[in-house]
């Protein structure tokens, strides 16, 4: 359990609370690119840490994130005019750029200065692999944009989705790196009936088998490495076989998962609050995905009873059909018969626990088990990072970008292992599943022609 007053470090994130500070010494993705399609369209509300901003794509393209309320008497400026490379206030016609200058103040003098005076709080704008991300701490610490390999994927391949989630940040993230939930929130009868296809061995499972092993083992071991950029942690499960099955899963500070797949993953699960209440899950490939042995075969989903936005690889806000004011549309026969939660959409059975604990849980009221290893471990991380950054403002954080830090080789893995086999090169450059799909994927741009001079 936590202490009332670790438990308020770690769930308030508004300007100056403890890990809201250190929350905006990261890129933070702020909407998706595709929420301003194109130049002087509509501009669109962003509530982001606890404060209220508003974007827009001005005439040249460039995204500017800049607060709502005019300087001048508090006008929202999402009512404003996006026009001639600025936002104009809807008010008194006050013009802003990108960087929050105030360039027109036509209600004033011709001859008046003021407008040189007047500036909106701004914040800068980077966009890649499909999300607009903004830093919002103070300007002399900025860092380098954290490239996860978004840099540079083609445009082909670039697949940013959010969702909103009503409850605190921090429930969603305990979800996120707990493996013991999917043995039982996502779990349904039929799974102990799959027939075994040969894959219950070392190496590579199928991903119809791996439905089986959450099963069959429901109370897996956790084992925790520390990395620089966080942790990553295993969950071991044995298989009907008697093997060992571990699922790997990344924890990259302060807000983002990678969750274990077959034969490894690079694709983002990053929980980015809105304000003490809310959240979205923001989920983004990072790099090409690459597996020319076809290890897992089928996707997860194409088994199961389960509908999921996984599935549909569409862009975008998901939608939500599975809400709290409804229960999530739990179907009780199908609870008492086929599958554990009774909640078809498989990210809405996640919803469903983590918005049930209310708003902000009370974590001195809990009772943790060795299954919550990985959930103590992010906790300490952040409260430590917090009351260290609290008493000293520049003390050192996890996970920023700098020379000698690769974010793109963060890897999340599941495999049998064989006898004596260490989980933790798994995912790692050293992983042949790795190197092989990396070669793959520098041979497919060898053979891929390059455009003639000039083209």
């Amino acid at each position: 359990m936590l202490s009332q007053q670790d438990n308020e470090i770690l769930t308030r994130v508004g300007p100056g609370t403890p890990v809201g500070e250190v929350l905006r010494r990261y890129w933070t993705p702020a909407l998706l690119s595709s929420e301003l399609p194109a130049p002087d369209c509509d501009p669109v509300r962003v509530r982001l840490l606890g404060e209220d901003l508003v974007a827009f794509r001005d005439t040249n393209g460039r995204v500017g994130l800049i607060q709502e309320n005019c300087p001048h008497r508090g006008a929202s400026l999402y009512f404003g005019r996006n026009e001639e490379c600025g936002l104009r206030c809807p008010y008194h016609g006050w013009k802003f750029d990108a960087d929050g200058a105030c360039v027109d103040m036509p209600s004033e003098p011709p001859k008046s200065v003021f407008k040189d005076k007047v500036k909106a709080r701004a914040y800068p704008v980077h966009e890649s692999g499909g999300i607009a991300w903004t830093y919002m701490g103070p300007p002399e610490t900025i860092t380098p944009f954290r490239d996860f390999g978004t840099e540079s994927l083609p445009a082909q391949n670039q697949l940013a989705t959010k969702l909103q989630s009503y409850c605190n940040w921090i429930q969603t993230m305990e979800g996120n790196v707990d493996t013991a939930h999917i043995s039982w929130l996502h779990s349904w009868d039929g799974a102990a009936d799959i027939e075994d296809d040969g894959t219950d061995k070392p190496g590579y499972p199928s991903n119809k088998m791996t439905w089986k092993f959450w099963h069959h083992d429901r109370a897996p071991q956790l084992e925790i490495e520390d990395t620089w950029y966080g942790f990553r942690y295993a969950g071991l499960r044995e298989t009907p076989n008697g093997h060992t099955n571990v699922r790997i899963t990344e924890y990259v500070f302060p807000y983002s998962t990678i969750i274990a797949a077959v034969p490894y993953s690079t694709r983002h699960l990053m929980v980015v609050p809105i304000d003490d209440h809310n959240c979205w899950r923001y989920n983004f490939e990072a790099t090409v995905p690459s597996n020319p042995q076809g290890h897992g075969g089928a996707p997860l989903f194409s088994y199961g009873p389960f509908e999921t936005p996984f599935t549909r690889r569409v862009g975008g806000i998901t939608p939500r059909n599975y809400l709290a004011e409804a229960d999530y549309n739990i179907d009780r026969e199908v609870q008492r018969t086929t599958t554990f939660s009774g909640v078809k959409d498989f990210v809405s059975q996640d919803l469903m626990v983590t918005e049930s604990m209310g708003p902000i849980y009370d974590r001195s009221q809990e009772r943790l088990g060795t299954i919550d290893k990985a959930i103590i471990r992010m906790r300490n991380q952040l409260i430590r990072s917090a009351k260290a950054l609290a008493e000293n403002g520049e003390a050192p954080l996890l996970a920023l970008a700098g020379p000698d830090t690769d974010f793109r080789t963060i890897r999340a893995a599941d495999k049998i292992l064989e006898d004596g086999e260490d989980w933790r090169y798994l995912g790692t450059d050293a992983d042949p599943a790795v190197q092989e799909g990396e070669a793959a994927l520098r041979d497919a741009q060898t053979r891929t022609p390059q455009p003639a001079a000039g083209d």
